[in-house]
């Protein structure tokens, strides 16, 4: 996991590509982010240019439902994890947290479904993979993908809430029940 896989010695041939991209770069996008102002600012930003496969993701993830430890080692103060998956506005109808994303605050919306727990978070990509720790049901869920390939244009992901419906089937299976059961009874 990290940025410029590249740059670390990471075959290009062992990346997915993510775009055909003709405007900015003018060529297939691989192996380099993804993101055009993270890629002029040399690959890194804040919320892009990070590279992984599934398994270091679902450790990572891991880590954060672990209260920001892994394998016994504090990677993340526990009370710095707490404060980055907080609602940054709780009494507004902002759903986003201070770095991570949360739940919608109306059914049948947002970045997860509406199994997924109020204490859960995560994140999107642009280019679709997610990550996304729900706590209250000790689940990890990553789902991988790239949807801008071979254009940013694809749309199908969304239109078909894929993401959604596959973390609908997991927390089902794990007994969960909507978030607005009780709200909208």
């Amino acid at each position: 996991m990290g940025y410029n896989p590249l740059e670390r010695g990471i075959a290009r041939e062992n990346i997915a590509p993510s775009e055909m991209d003709e405007v900015f770069r003018q060529g297939e996008v691989r192996g380099t982010v993804h993101d055009p102002g993270a890629a002029m600012q040399g690959g890194v930003g804040c919320h892009a240019g990070l590279f992984s496969n599934a398994y270091d993701l679902a450790e990572l993830g891991e880590t954060w439902l672990r209260g920001g430890t892994l394998r016994g080692v504090e990677l993340v103060p526990e009370a710095v994890l707490n404060a980055w998956t907080q609602r940054g506005f709780p009494e507004g109808d902002n759903r986003r947290g201070l770095v991570f994303d949360k739940p919608a605050l109306e059914p049948d919306s947002g970045p997860t479904c509406d199994l997924a727990s109020w204490e859960s978070f995560g994140h999107t990509g642009f280019t679709g993979t997610l990550v996304w720790v729900d706590p209250a049901y000790d689940l990890v869920y990553v789902f991988l993908s790239n949807r801008t390939y071979p254009d940013a244009s694809n749309t199908r992901l969304l239109r078909l809430d894929t993401r959604t419906e596959i973390q609908r089937v997991l927390l089902e299976h794990l007994g969960a029940t909507s978030r607005f059961s009780d709200v909208h009874e």
